[in-house]
């Protein structure tokens, strides 16, 4: 299948290896422009690391901030989120003629959000998991594609949970969904809105949705991602 995929760091590297190691093909990626502010972006060093690994594979490039419908090709079969902090907007995700899917490092539908696993860390769970998800309006609250849980080994941090074993299973459940995909199967579970949790970034600013306008007067809050859009 052809893919577009949109991600940054070491994870969306590793996704884009998987993917194309399997037969697919990357179309064009989109991540942020640079990893520091106000860096040069014609140095190479300044650029994130799925850019520099697509760049000598003539890889088509756009920043994550400017991801429209325009700029996936046509032909796209499947449009992927892989540690995307930008939302991908409804005529985007329409671009793709088979499913547009993320990944998130939780047992969906708790921890939505960004930090997903400081929480998990925080909040002391003994299980957590992986989700791939189809994309909607909604932030991490779309229908489950797959999900499999992963135990939290004891002294576990942040750091070593997602680089151990969430990350690991990442790439492992998306390329199932994939192989899914291919093979005319798409699994679509609901989630339980009842169950769903949403926890704050513990740092970082909200989620980017440069597709939907946002309200006059009014500024981001984190902890209602969704309230201050309209489509």
């Amino acid at each position: 299948m052809r893919l577009y995929l949109s991600g940054k760091g070491g994870f969306a590297v590793a996704v884009a290896e998987a993917i194309t190691n399997r037969g697919h093909a990357l179309v064009g990626i989109a991540t942020p422009a640079t990893r520091r502010n106000h860096a040069d972006d014609g140095d190479p060093l300044n650029w994130d690391r799925l850019r520099a690994w697509a760049y000598p594979r003539r890889v088509p490039w756009v920043d994550a901030g400017r991801l429209r419908a325009h700029r996936v090709p046509a032909d796209t079969d499947v449009i992927l989120a892989a540690h995307s902090h930008a939302f991908i907007g409804r005529a985007t995700r329409a671009r793709a003629r088979v499913a547009a899917i993320g990944y998130h490092p939780s047992l969906l539908p708790l921890h939505r959000g960004r930090d997903a696993i400081r929480w998990t860390i925080r909040d002391r769970d003994k299980v957590t998991g992986g989700s791939v998800y189809h994309l909607t309006e909604h932030t991490d609250a779309g229908p489950l594609a797959a999900q499999e849980h992963v135990l939290v080994p004891p002294g576990s941090t942040a750091t070593t949970l997602w680089r151990d074993h969430l990350a690991p299973l990442g790439v492992r459940l998306i390329l199932r969904v994939l192989d899914d995909l291919a093979a005319g199967r798409r699994v679509e579970v609901p989630q339980d809105e009842a169950r769903a949790t949403w926890e704050p970034s513990w740092s970082r600013p909200p989620l980017v949705k440069p597709e939907l306008p946002q309200l006059p007067g009014t500024a981001y809050v984190e902890t209602h991602p969704d309230a201050l859009y309209r489509d």
